[in-house]
């Protein structure tokens, strides 16, 4: 009779574990939310898909918009990564719309920061404009 009730019991537990875990990895999603920028006449959104602690490279959703001018922007070389010792690490390439055009999509990849920064930080120049773009997010 006992194990009849352990069988139960310790399906329950895995049960828990289970919703406990999702809701875990959820809730770490939530907290890198997407963030844009309007400058210049250009919009520029960025949203985290992989900056988990096992992956080997990052990865970036990035959505460039304008109306006016023509998104020259070669990303895999201009965008960085900014470390926990302040030193940018650059780019590992850009898998998507190629420069030109009004509107431009794709994943920017970076190799994962080691030791795993508690914030992180994406910086974007453009040509003619006087300051990177600067996207970052709380990982801890």
């Amino acid at each position: 009779m006992p194990s009849r009730i352990l069988k139960p019991f310790s399906l329950v537990r895995a049960l828990v574990l289970c919703a406990t875990l999702l809701y875990t990895l959820g809730a770490a999603a939530a907290e890198l939310a997407p963030q844009s920028s309007q400058a210049e006449g250009v919009g520029v959104n960025v949203k985290p898909t992989d900056v988990s602690a096992n992956a080997a490279t990052w990865k970036f959703q990035v959505t460039l918009t304008t109306h006016s001018g023509d998104l020259g922007d070669d990303l895999a070389r201009s965008a960085i990564l900014v470390d926990a010792a302040g030193k940018p690490q650059p780019a590992l390439g850009w898998d998507g719309d190629p420069p030109g055009g009004h509107h431009r999509k794709g994943v920017l990849r970076f190799k994962a920061l080691s030791p795993r920064p508690d914030t992180l930080e994406l910086r974007i120049p453009r040509a003619g404009e006087a300051a990177p773009r600067k996207f970052s997010w709380k990982l801890n």
